[in-house]
C-alpha cells in the first residue's frame, strides 16, 4: 500500500515538502492502523533528514484511519514561539513547551474534545489573525476562503491560496511523470 501513501503525501503536502508552508495535515486511511503507524514512522524517519516530520495526531480505529501532520519542524517551532500566536495558545489551556510536548496537547483535543480544536490553524502556519478570526465569527464573516477562512487582507490570502494550489499541482504532475517523493522534497 506504500504507493498510496506517498500519493496521499504528494496530494496533501507538496507545499510542506516543497519549503512553502510550515504544515500540513490529512486524514489517511489505511489496511490496518499497524500499518498506518508503520508508514508514518517510516516516512518520518526519511523525512527528518530534511526538516520534516510526519506525525499521527489521531487515530480512527473503526475506519484504520488516521489525521496525519506532516511538519517542517524548526518552522513550527518558530510559529509556536511568536509572541501572539503564544499568548493565543496559553489563552487556549495549552503549556507552551516545546514543539513535541505542544503536539502532543493537540493530539489529546483532537482525541477527547467534543469540539474541533479550531487552534490547530497555528499548527498549520495560518494567520493568527484568521484563526482567531474564524474562533470569533464562528466561521462565518470571512473575507476569503480557500485553504483556510481569511478573516483580513483577501488578496494576500489568496496569493497564499494560489501559490498553495500551484505548487501541489506541480508536484502531481511530476510525480506522476515518475519523479520519485524524495526528490521532491526541499531540504530546511
Amino acid at each position: 500500500m506504500e504507493p498510496r501513501f506517498e500519493t496521499a503525501l504528494i496530494t496533501h503536502c507538496a507545499p510542506t515538502l516543497a519549503g512553502v508552508k510550515p504544515a500540513n495535515l490529512f486524514r489517511f486511511r489505511s489496511e490496518s492502523l499497524e500499518q498506518l503507524r508503520c508508514d508514518a514512522v517510516r516516512w518520518d524517519e526519511t523525512l527528518k533528514l530534511y526538516g520534516i516530520r510526519v506525525r499521527v495526531l489521531k487515530e480512527c480505529p473503526s475506519l484504520d484511519a488516521g489525521m496525519l501532520y506532516v511538519y517542517r519542524e524548526s518552522w513550527v517551532a518558530r510559529l509556536l514561539e511568536e509572541e501572539g500566536s503564544r499568548a493565543f495558545l496559553e489563552g487556549e489551556g495549552y503549556s507552551c513547551s516545546g514543539v513535541s510536548s505542544m503536539l502532543d496537547q493537540l493530539s489529546e483535543r483532537l482525541c477527547m474534545e467534543a469540539e474541533y480544536p479550531h487552534e490547530i490553524g497555528i499548527f498549520l502556519g495560518y494567520p493568527l489573525e484568521d484563526v482567531v478570526g474564524f474562533i470569533e465569527n464562528r466561521g462565518w464573516n470571512y473575507t476569503c476562503c480557500g485553504y483556510w477562512k481569511a478573516y483580513g487582507d483577501p488578496a494576500a490570502a489568496q496569493k497564499c491560496f494560489d501559490r498553495y494550489r500551484k505548487c501541489t499541482a506541480v508536484y502531481k504532475e511530476r510525480y506522476a511523470r515518475g519523479v520519485p517523493l524524495i526528490e521532491l522534497v526541499v531540504a530546511a
